[in-house]
């Protein structure tokens, strides 16, 4: 049955923001884990050099994300002074290494999958 081009869109809204989360938080995770303690912002600009701009969270969902992580202990925050303004910097914790290893290894099968089933 057609739907209308309203609703695929709000649909594909919908599906977009689901599949983006986790990929976001892994993300966020392999960064750093890789370059160590970075602030919001710096997070940011990372996602967008990784994506040419393409896919980026807003600030309001980056930060929601850093503190979903922070609340289930896979990073910590904490303020420091940059320049004259205060930054809160986020760095990966032993738990939250652990965890990105296991979601490398899903991210890494779900890679194959989808290679094998578009066929290149």
């Amino acid at each position: 049955m057609y739907r209308s081009p309203m609703y695929i869109k709000r649909l594909m809204k919908k599906l977009r923001k689901e599949l983006r989360s986790g990929i976001y938080s892994y993300l966020v995770l392999s960064f750093l884990n890789r370059n160590g303690t970075m602030h919001g912002y710096a997070i940011r600009k990372e996602f967008e050099r990784i994506s040419d701009g393409k896919v980026v969270p807003s600030e309001g969902a980056l930060y929601d994300i850093l503190k979903s992580l922070q609340k289930l202990g896979l990073i910590e925050g904490e303020w420091v002074e940059a320049g004259k303004r205060l930054r809160k910097c986020y760095s990966i914790t032993p738990l939250g290494k652990l965890v990105f290893e296991e979601m490398r290894a899903e991210i890494r099968l779900l890679e194959e999958i989808i290679r094998r089933e578009v066929g290149e």
